[in-house]
């Protein structure tokens, strides 16, 4: 340590100050400390801020938060979400029957089994929200129906695998439960301009007035390569550059709408 003068400005090395100035005679009561060590600096949570420690811990923190806040907005929303996918798919029930009006105003759904008896045990919106998981509807053995009695029309709703990703859609059949009065299909991930042809106004306009029975024989539709030939009543032509998911369509309506196949047989006797 240094310690110097206030008197004649003599500096002093040791560990304390001199008892007698050698300079100017003074006491040690006149000597000051002028480089005293700075005490260490401390380090503070974790090492302090330059620390890997504390950049890790700080990083941690960070996504726990933001993934929280993530995870509140996602909830918060999933209520008006599911409103809007479900308003959604009445409209598409809606533009493959081809009437005007308000689904709730036309419409009535209800579920029937494998047997294609009608099961009391679920209601309207039952069968709206198995739309939301198909599959898992059919697997079940419970499958929607949609119907416009007053149009002497229902819709089956179908679904299936395109080249990429799930495809659906569904299914307006006229009162002789043969005769395809309407379509929508949709996709989640389809190629644009080729598979995703699927969802297009074109593609659909070719599916009124088809049939899915040769008889008493369900044989669903067929999508063919290089185009239906003039006046099959079962098939239309499949997309161009469309091939594995014109093949997937085919398969989703051949596979979806067999299972109604009681349900429909037992309505045509019922007309």
């Amino acid at each position: 340590m240094k310690f110097k003068c206030k008197v004649c400005g003599y500096i002093h090395e040791g560990n304390a100050a001199p008892e007698k100035c050698p300079v100017c005679g003074v006491d040690a009561s006149n000597f000051e400390a002028i480089d005293a060590p700075a005490a260490p600096a401390k380090k503070g949570f974790l090492g302090g801020k330059n620390s890997n420690a504390y950049i890790v811990f700080y990083s941690t923190v960070m996504v726990v938060i933001v993934a929280a806040l993530l995870a509140f907005t996602a909830m918060s929303l999933k209520e008006r979400q599911d409103a809007n996918i479900l308003g959604e798919k009445k409209t598409a029930i809606m533009q493959s029957l081809g009437i005007e009006g308000n689904y709730d105003d036309v419409v009535s759904a209800y579920v029937v089994d494998a047997n294609g008896d009608v099961m009391s045990q679920y209601n309207g919106d039952d069968a709206l929200q198995m739309l939301f998981d198909l599959p898992g509807a059919y697997a079940a053995g419970t499958l929607p129906v949609f119907e416009s009695a007053a149009d002497g029309l229902y819709v089956i709703p179908v679904t299936g695998k395109g080249l990429w990703d799930e495809i659906w859609g569904y299914v307006a059949l006229k009162n002789d439960m043969n005769t395809i009065k309407g379509v929508v299909f949709s996709h989640a991930g389809e190629t644009p301009g080729l598979g995703a042809e699927i969802a297009t106004p074109k593609f659909w306009a070719m599916f009124p007035d088809k049939t899915i029975f040769e008889g008493a024989e369900f044989v669903g539709i067929n999508v063919v390569k290089g185009g239906a030939k003039e006046g099959d009543n079962h098939a239309v032509d499949a997309l161009t550059g469309g091939t594995k998911t014109s093949i997937g369509l085919q398969n989703m309506i051949k596979d979806s709408i067999a299972k109604y196949v009681p349900f429909l047989q037992k309505a045509m006797s019922n007309n």
